[in-house]
């Protein structure tokens, strides 16, 4: 009987990012499930994209669905330094 080895890192384990990705890639698991769910490409696209197996980009999907909690706090994450950014960088004329 064949052993499946999972690849995905989740963001406690990650050396490289605060959040779940696929282990020996910077492709995270948000990166993927905005591909495919929201902009509407191919699981197959996608992992042609990122030289992924497309199991790869099935296994990204699952976790999504499976951590609802865990993948809430990173796009929350993500929009708080989005608005940060947007504040810091907003140049406002001089008076």
């Amino acid at each position: 009987m064949a052993v499946t080895k999972y690849r995905i890192v989740s963001g406690d384990e990650s050396d490289i990012h605060a959040e779940p990705h696929i282990e020996g890639s910077r492709v995270t698991v948000r990166q993927i499930h905005a591909s495919v769910e929201e902009g509407g490409l191919r699981p197959e696209t996608v992992a042609d994209r990122h030289t992924l197996d497309v199991g790869e980009v099935y296994e990204a999907l699952a976790y999504y669905h499976r951590n609802p909690e865990e993948m809430r706090a990173v796009e929350e994450r993500h929009e708080r330094a989005a608005a940060e950014a947007a504040q810091c960088s907003s140049v406002t004329p001089e008076e």
